[in-house]
């Protein structure tokens, strides 16, 4: 868990380190430091947001269909931007003004992807695909006996995890794990600590045993 004053360097320890590409260390940075502000709640407004968001997508997820909810939450945005841009034709056409097209600050955004950003994307992404495709063979192909078997037992659980629970609930529940578990640890880190310091010590004393 990450502790405060430690921000720069997590932040820093995080990025994939790619020879010769400085851009993509900056991108790694900022994306990394972004997320960690996020989970942190450093922002109350925009955590909230996204979480309230997500979360209400995942409940939404659970009870009807992906077309169903893709299809109400672009009919709800449109409800709102056609109402507002009614409501403002008619201010404008009663006050007799001229201050045109009430989203044209917004249609006036140049949102063209440069070719620099596209390839710090794709360059963020190979470096994970590659890395987990490795891993997957390494795993498969039993490069490993040790690793290759506790994937084994791992998903040999996850059956019964499946069992009891489906992807859509999972995915509510680390939402809430990681919206929450960072932020209370924060405020509770003497405390936790303690505990969990008791827990370690038992538990390396009865392995010993």
């Amino acid at each position: 868990l990450l502790e405060p004053g430690t921000v720069a360097h997590t932040c820093r320890s995080l990025e994939p380190r790619v020879p010769g590409q400085p851009g993509l260390h900056r991108y790694a940075r900022h994306s990394s430091c972004g997320l960690h502000d996020l989970i942190f709640w450093r922002d109350v407004k925009k955590t909230g947001f996204v979480f309230g968001t997500t979360l209400i997508m995942l409940l939404s997820l659970a009870a009807f269909s992906v077309i169903s909810v893709v299809s109400y939450l672009i009919l709800a945005l449109l409800s709102v931007t056609i109402s507002f841009r009614i409501y403002k034709s008619v201010i404008q056409a009663v006050q007799k003004s001229e201050e045109g097209h009430p989203f044209k600050a917004y249609l006036d955004v140049d949102i063209t992807l440069s070719s620099e950003a596209f390839h710090n994307y794709m360059n963020a992404a190979m470096v994970h695909i590659n890395r987990a495709l490795k891993l997957i063979i390494r795993l498969f192909l039993v490069e490993d006996l040790v690793d290759s078997l506790k994937l084994a037992v791992f998903m040999w659980l996850m059956t019964y995890v499946g069992a009891v629970f489906n992807g859509i609930t999972l995915l509510i529940l680390a939402e809430l794990l990681i919206f929450s578990v960072p932020i209370v640890y924060e405020k509770y880190k003497t405390q936790i600590d303690h505990y969990v310091g008791i827990a370690r010590d038992q538990t390396k004393s009865i392995v010993e045993k």
